[in-house]
């Protein structure tokens, strides 16, 4: 355990698996008090119970992030069993694929509600809980593929450059009250999200990552930690890259 973010609450939604869970994981190692969130209860508290595994202290909270009852209960639930709210990171996100023409409404607006839509809700009310203590830092997940457009991924894309300009714009409405709000952008990174490819799109998509590889989530979370932390003290309407060098070709 290090004490980077001791005596602080961390909020982690998406924290079931992959970039939450290891997210996750890694604000307790820094220090913090974790609410884990996510719409899956049996690896929810798996998390958990792994944070506990490293002496860490967590609770679960069953949300699903595009319904404004539940993402309110959620932040309230954490100020009141910790007293406050520190950093936020949220990392709920669903894929999507599918040729632009036949995605259905149903399907554009699942990944909108869940991808933007939920990322809005949570800044919704977890600033107020923030301004509450006049500090605050939050990291919103967006993706390289809300910089660069994929074919066949266009309600993705669009979802993940929405948050990109989202949180862009609150970081600025709220530079002057204490709150930093920053983005990552995580390029192909070994979760579940990334596995469910076929082996041959798996590979194209390596052979376009110039680092020659697929990122790891605890790679991600450490960046977020960093983000978050008093060393990033003065970042804030950033989009941190994490792509292995792809947005820089």
């Amino acid at each position: 355990m290090i004490s980077q973010l001791y005596g602080k609450v961390a909020l982690v939604t998406g924290a079931s698996s992959g970039i939450g869970r290891a997210t996750a994981i890694a604000f307790a190692r820094a220090g913090a008090k974790v609410v884990a969130a996510s719409r899956r209860l049996i690896e929810g508290e798996e998390t958990v119970r792994r944070i506990q595994e490293v002496g860490g202290e967590a609770i679960f909270v069953k949300t699903d992030v595009s319904n404004a009852a539940e993402v309110e209960a959620l932040v309230n639930k954490t100020v009141n069993i910790y007293g406050r709210l520190d950093c936020a990171f949220n990392n709920a996100g669903i894929p999507s694929s599918g040729s632009l023409t036949d995605v259905s409404e149903d399907d554009w607006n699942r990944v909108i509600d869940v991808n933007l839509k939920g990322t809005w809700l949570c800044l919704k009310y977890e600033i107020p809980a923030m301004l509450e203590q006049g500090s605050g830092a939050i990291v919103n997940v967006a993706s390289v593929g809300g910089i660069v457009g994929f074919a066949g991924y266009a309600s993705y894309c669009a979802s993940k450059g929405g948050v990109i300009a989202l949180s862009r714009a609150a970081a600025i409405e709220y530079a002057k009250s204490g709150i930093r709000i920053n983005i990552v952008s995580p390029g192909a990174i070994n979760t579940d999200m990334l596995a469910i490819h076929p082996v041959d799109v798996l590979n194209q998509i390596m052979a376009k990552h110039p680092i020659g590889r697929s990122g790891k989530p605890e790679e991600v979370a450490e960046a977020v930690v960093w983000l978050c932390s008093d060393a990033a003290s003065f970042v804030t309407g950033q989009n941190m890259m994490i792509d292995g060098g792809y947005s820089a070709q």
